[in-house]
């Protein structure tokens, strides 16, 4: 983490403090655009659960019955190969955080395939229509085939 500003914050200046206590967890516009899609396609879900828990790390959208956890990647938060863009203040710190993101989120479909699970990420530039069929195609798919151990 980099050292504190003269200001004790970690930002290296009051604007981007502001900008980033501004960032969403969760409810953000393409999370709400997605979830809107899937609604619409007759699919219902939980919102920001986590699918194992065990493991502190929580989905978009959760289907339980069907075991599928939808994940929605910001493009600057988890290094979209199209869009993120390089930090120009604190770039070694930047740096550092989205690859811990990008393992972290392999670490996360790993424990979840292990688990049984299917996991579906799309990112926030996507269009929410097609990652909506995308996200039903896979949970209907789940919910009607055959599971390890199931019937």
């Amino acid at each position: 983490m980099p050292a504190a500003q003269p200001n004790g914050s970690w930002a290296s200046s009051p604007g981007v403090r502001a900008s980033m206590r501004s960032n969403r967890g969760r409810d953000t516009g393409p999370e709400l655009a997605l979830r809107r899609a899937v609604h619409a396609l007759g699919l219902r879900y939980r919102v920001n659960t986590r699918p194992l828990k065990q493991v502190r790390r929580t989905a978009d959208l959760v289907f339980t019955k069907a075991k599928v956890a939808v994940f929605l990647d910001g493009c600057f938060w988890h290094g979209c190969p199209e869009h993120h863009t390089v930090a120009v203040t604190n770039s070694e710190f930047w740096a550092t955080k989205v690859e811990t993101n990008r393992r972290r989120d392999r670490d996360t479909d790993q424990r979840l395939h292990d688990a049984g699970w299917t996991v579906v990420r799309v990112w926030e530039h996507d269009d929410p229509h097609t990652s909506a069929k995308q996200v039903e195609s896979v949970v209907r798919a789940r919910a009607v085939g055959p599971r390890p151990g199931g019937t």
